[in-house]
Parts: C-alpha cells; sequence; structure tokens
C-alpha cells in the first residue's frame, strides 16, 4: 500500500512515501532559523511556498505519479498552529481530489515508531526527545494500541533548552548540534540537576548555565550543560526500565542525533543487558516518512478519518493518540 505522509509541525515541512513499510522518498525544505528562533508566521510561509515542489521532489525520488497514492497521513500535532495547517491543507486537497483514506498523525507517536521500526524494537522503553517535548514512552495495547507517558520534562524539551542555549552563546547555527561540537575538549562545571522519579526539569540547569557565560569557557559551559540533562535522562529512563522489566531502550526525536546521549544511554543498558535501538539521523529530525511509515499502519488497522473531522491540535498528547 503506496502511502504519502506530511509534515510541518515546526521549521521542517516533509514529503515521505511509503509502500508496505519500505521507505519509497523522504525529502525536505526546512527553515533557517539563524541566531533569532522561529516566528510561526513567517515559517508557515515557508512551508507553503515549498510545498509543492517537496511534494514534487518526493513524487520523483518514489518514481509514482499522484494516481498510485492509496492513502496519506499529515502531522496534526502537538507543534506550531500556522504551521501544522500547512500539511493539514496539503493532505486534505491530496485525499479529497484522489477521493483516497486520509488519517491524523501524532508527531511524536510517529518519531517513536520510526525509531522501533529501524532499530529493529519490539517493545522498548523509548526516550523521545525533542525541541518541544521530552517524554519517557511506553506501549500499551488497552483499550487500544497507544503509548502510556511514564516520565516528562515539568519545563521545556532538552532541545528546547540546548538550542536556546546556543542562541545565548551566539553559536552558528544556533542549534544543540553546536552544543555538542563545542562541547568537545571541555570539563565538567556542577550545574542544577532535577530529577523527581520519571519526571525531569531543565529550567533551573538553563538558567544558571546562562549565569555563568563570560565567566566560564564556552567548552566547559557546553560539556556540562549535555553532561547534566543527559546524565537526568538516563537515570530517569533507567528507572522506567527497570519498573516496567524491559530489555529495549530506543531513542528518537531530534536530539536523538546527539552522539554523547547515545553513547550514555548505551552504557546505561549494557549494565542491564538491555539493548538500545534508534533510527538513522536523517529520521530523527523531523520529517515526513516517520508520519508516512505511521499513517499506513494506521490505515491498514482500519483507522480513517472523515475530511470534516481533519484539523490540527497544538497540544496533541502522544497518549491519547491511537496507533492501532
Amino acid at each position: 500500500m503506496i502511502v504519502l505522509g506530511m509534515e510541518s509541525s515546526a521549521h521542517t515541512f516533509g514529503v515521505g512515501i511509503v509502500d508496505d513499510g519500505e521507505m519509497l522518498a523522504n525529502e525536505k525544505a526546512m527553515y533557517k532559523i539563524g541566531t533569532t528562533g522561529m516566528i510561526p508566521g513567517e515559517v508557515a510561509r515557508f512551508h507553503a511556498e515549498n510545498a509543492a515542489d517537496v511534494l514534487g521532489n518526493a513524487l520523483k525520488k518514489a518514481g509514482i505519479t499522484p494516481k498510485e497514492i492509496e492513502g496519506v497521513g499529515y502531522t496534526m500535532g502537538p507543534g506550531l498552529g500556522p504551521c501544522l495547517e500547512v500539511a493539514e491543507l496539503s493532505a486534505k486537497t491530496i485525499a479529497k481530489k484522489l477521493e483516497i483514506p486520509i488519517v491524523p498523525v501524532n508527531h511524536c507517536a510517529a518519531h517513536a515508531e520510526i525509531a522501533r521500526h529501524f532499530g529493529k524494537l519490539s517493545d522498548p522503553i523509548m526516550l523521545y526527545v525533542s525541541g518541544g517535548n521530552s517524554q519517557i514512552l511506553a506501549l500499551e495495547e488497552k483499550p487500544h494500541l497507544h503509548y502510556s507517558v511514564l516520565g516528562e520534562t515539568f519545563d521545556i524539551g532538552v532541545g528546547n533548552m540546548l538550542d536556546s542555549f546556543a542562541r545565548k552563546l551566539k553559536l552558528k547555527p544556533a542549534w544543540g548540534s553546536s552544543v555538542e561540537k563545542h562541547s568537545q575538549g571541555g570539563r565538567y562545571i556542577e550545574l542544577p540537576y532535577t530529577v523527581k522519579g520519571m519526571d525531569f526539569s531543565f529550567t533551573g540547569l538553563a538558567t544558571r548555565a546562562t549565569e555563568l557565560i563570560g565567566k566560564e569557557k564556552v567548552s566547559d559551559l557546553c560539556f556540562s550543560i549535555q553532561e547534566t540533562a543527559f546524565s537526568a535522562l538516563c537515570e530517569a529512563t533507567e528507572r522506567a526500565m527497570l519498573l516496567k522489566n524491559k530489555r529495549e531502550i530506543g531513542i528518537c526525536g531530534g536530539v536523538a542525533q546527539n552522539r554523547k546521549l547515545k553513547k550514555m544511554l548505551k552504557a546505561m543498558g549494557e549494565e542491564h543487558n538491555a539493548r538500545l535501538g534508534f533510527a538513522p539521523d536523517e529520521f530523527n529530525a523531523d520529517n515526513g516518512g516517520m508520519v508516512a511509515y505511521l499513517a499506513e499502519r494506521m490505515i491498514r488497522s482500519g483507522i480513517r478519518s472523515r475530511l470534516e473531522d481533519c484539523g490540527i491540535r497544538q497540544r496533541y498528547r502522544v497518549d491519547t493518540a491511537r496507533l492501532g
């Protein structure tokens, strides 16, 4: 079954195409944030201007015509409202014109499921780490297949925290990946560490690290903010893994591209004979392929949505999203 997926929750407009779980295309256009962050209206205009080209590139890469598409999915949320609307309207237009099934997809669940697919994970504890979210998830089958939230951030996502810190340091680009790059050779400086059970907080950490800018070396600050935040995530994930008696750990979302975090999780898992799995970086960053993959599975399980029921949910909780 050939299914097209569209993603536009934040800075990326992505189109993915799958056929029976095989990824045929995963094309995208990404808004350049620079050092100022995102203004939703401007990003949405960027998505609208690039949507047709990205769709055309995806169809060309997959080697198919629009008439061969048998279903379409789009990111319903969570995300920035104006941005989410671009994929929603695009997907609804395609579904209506081709008279094919349409399903709204939860962005967080799509991240988790594509990591589970590529990581060959059956029933993992999943650490979802992105700009807007940081959560510890586990699959549940009742009353239907869905992800439950075992733990999460009290305030901001770890990706948002690292990106904001990169902007404060005036790193270019102002991404968490720049913090990772500048952490090389750094030494540890004690910073606030907040874990409560399987929940965690990053605002105190970010505030203190920002106060030390100009007083400590950039490499030391970058090393320390990563070490502190990632240690908190590993502690909470370990507690969830032991509570649920799991032997698989998954990591997904944009921050799953961070090599240091994956190294720490792998070491933690090895202490408990637990295997770590994740997707290639192309599918950890926001992308349409993950939406297409989950949409195909949802459609095959019998999930359908009427066009008039489609919409967006800026605060679409992953634990309310039905997967099958």
